[in-house]
Formats: structure tokens, sequence, C-alpha cells
């Protein structure tokens, strides 16, 4: 059963929620989303999430409603969902017109425990080149999907996204770390990765629990010499990575730290 959604504000029914073929986003992709996890029906750093969905809307000239009134559609979301995963798509609709926003939740889907990546170049990605939309979640996704799907068919979960020079990026949804001798290894936000919410509370913890991290760019060889390596998302929270093309990784102590402090903070946050 589809879950309700929300359409600019307006409740209907899953079976029946639909945008025009006429919308710019459906045309073009032109529009930003959110995705943020809810836990027990309270949505975990639901205002830092909405702080890049306005960031998003500006780098494409897009008037939002005002912040608190999608603050109460996320809630009211959230809310019916409980343990789930509320998202957020603004749509351009026309360039004449105010965006269109869609709010619904959507159960948890499951997650390996253990992922395996494929390295593919990503020709697309900023990778550290000044454009306008860096930094923004966009809805033009199909470069990300595409190398998803291409991982998946060559037997892997995911891919990990390598720029021009065969320095690691991040995932199509996800950022990476990795640690060598205790120490955290991250791309850095200047290479246009995207401003994770989960990355920052995860360094957070990190910083808590004593745990060094240096943000840099890094090779691939640099990655795949690791002691562990882990992903973190919304939806994956911090998980291990358990080989990355044919090298194969063990989880660690460091992943474990950091898997443990972030549950813990978000129970402190959400409770």
């Amino acid at each position: 059963m589809k879950p309700d959604v929300l359409i600019d504000g307006v409740l209907v029914s899953g079976d029946d929620a639909s945008v025009s073929v006429f919308d710019v986003g459906y045309q073009r992709g032109f529009g930003c989303f959110e995705a943020m996890r809810a836990y027990g029906g309270v949505p975990f750093r639901a205002v830092e999430h909405l702080s890049r969905l306005e960031s998003s809307a500006a780098a494409l000239h897009l008037d939002l409603v005002d912040r608190e009134t999608i603050a109460g559609w996320v809630s009211d979301r959230a809310a019916s969902g409980g343990d789930c995963v509320v998202r957020v798509f603004v749509s351009a609709t026309s360039f004449d017109a105010p965006p269109r926003v869609v709010v619904f939740a959507e159960p948890i889907p499951e997650v390996p425990v253990g992922l395996r990546l494929m390295p593919l170049p990503a020709p697309w990605h900023p990778a550290g080149r000044g454009t306008e939309l860096v930094g923004a979640k966009t809805m033009s996704y199909a470069p990300n999907l595409a190398a998803m799907r291409r991982a998946v068919a060559a037997g892997y979960d995911d891919a990990l996204l390598i720029d021009d020079d065969g320095c690691v990026l991040e995932g199509p949804t996800y950022s990476v770390g990795w640690a060598t001798g205790g120490r955290v290894y991250t791309p850095a936000l200047g290479q246009g990765i995207l401003g994770s919410i989960t990355r920052a509370a995860v360094f957070e913890v990190a910083a808590t629990a004593g745990v060094e991290v240096e943000e840099g760019r890094f090779p691939l060889e640099q990655t795949l010499a690791a002691d562990e390596m882990f992903v973190m998302s919304t939806v994956r929270e911090v998980r291990p990575v358990v080989r990355v093309d044919d090298v194969e990784f063990e989880p660690g102590t460091v992943t474990e730290v950091l898997a443990s402090g972030f549950r813990a903070l978000v129970t402190e946050e959400t409770a």
C-alpha cells in the first residue's frame, strides 16, 4: 500500500498522488529534495535538512514556502510513519509559478550489513570544480543512479565514485570514510561532495570519542590500503564496507565506535 502524500500541504492518497507531465521537475529534473530519517516519529536533525533544502532551492532560484510550514509537513508525515524515511521533493512546476512541495514517509529499506563497492569514474561530478550547483541536492540524479545500477549489475551493492585523477569522492547516495592506524580519512567538501547531515553528525561523534579525522583529497590506492572502511548516509547511518573492487575489508573498531556513537546521538536527540 502506497503511503499518503502531502502535496503543498494537502493530504492525498498514495494511489492518487501525481504531478503534471508538464511539470518542469518531471520533464527536466529541475528541482531539489531532502530525505531525513525519523525515529519513533521524530525526524533526526530536521533543522539541518531543511537548511540544506533552502540552500538547494536558492541555488536553483526556486522560492520555497516558509520553513515553518515545510517543517510542519515533515513532522506530520514523520508522526504517521514512526520509524521511517521522510522525503521532501521541491519541483519547479514551471518558471512562472511557485514550486510544488511533496512530502511523504516511506518504510526504511533493507540495507546490507556490509557493503561491496565498485569504483567507477564520475566525469559528471564537480570534483572540486566550481559550479553554481555545488552542494545542492538536486533532483537530477540520473548519472549517480546509473552508476549504482552498473555496480549492482556487476554483482556489487553500490558504486564508489572516483574523479578524473583517481581520487575518491563519495557514493551515489552516501559519504565515505576509512581508518588507518585509528585515524579517519574522508574526502573534503571542497571536492564538491554533498555536505551530508549524517557525515557531520558522525564526525561530532568522532571528536567526542577522541578519533582524529582528516579531510582531504585521497587517491583510491590509499583507500584500498586502509584498515577499515565505512559509509555514512541517512538511510544507512554508519555501515562497514567489506569489499572495494577485489580488496576485502574486515569491519573494525573505529567503524563500530562511530556507528554506536551515532546511534546514541540519535537516541539522545529524538527521545
